[in-house]
């Protein structure tokens, strides 16, 4: 009963609250509105790397908050989204994005759904093609000879 409680109270919480609940310290917020709405806005868009799912804004991973207080320095520093963002890219790679750019260097991330599709397409093609045909009626020959072999 108290683990059913709990499970709700928690849920309804996230519900409420979703990813403002990552910050946990109020002082990690810039006092300027505008600047932080641009932080939280860079922020959803680079990729916590320990969660690797989930944007540093919506992890609560020690190096989720160490990266928001990155963005919010450079942020604060005057820097502008697309430095900030380029900054972090030096550092950590493209991997730091969460939707990485199309890129020679990540042609193979960007192309696996479709080989994986256009191979899983062939193998059931091929698989369609070899189904074992049903084997012939008998003809009148046979069918006395299986009656003989029958009746014995």
């Amino acid at each position: 009963m108290r683990c059913g409680l709990f499970a709700a109270v928690l849920a309804g919480g996230l519900m409420l609250g979703g990813g403002a609940w990552a910050i946990g310290d109020p002082n990690e917020a810039l006092a300027d509105k505008a600047q932080e709405s641009r932080a939280v806005a860079i922020g959803q868009q680079l990729r916590c790397l320990v969660c690797q799912n989930e944007s540093i804004e919506d992890s609560g991973a020690d190096l989720a908050r160490d990266l928001r207080r990155l963005v919010r320095q450079q942020v604060a520093a005057g820097q502008s989204d697309e430095q900030v963002v380029q900054w972090l890219v030096a550092r950590y790679g493209n991997f730091v994005r969460l939707s990485p750019p199309f890129e020679w260097s990540t042609v193979l991330l960007w192309g696996s759904p479709l080989v994986a599709v256009v191979v899983g397409g062939g193998i059931a093609l091929f698989a369609r093609q070899r189904r074992p045909v049903a084997p012939a009626p008998l003809d009148a020959a046979e069918q006395a000879r299986l009656r003989s072999l029958l009746d014995t």
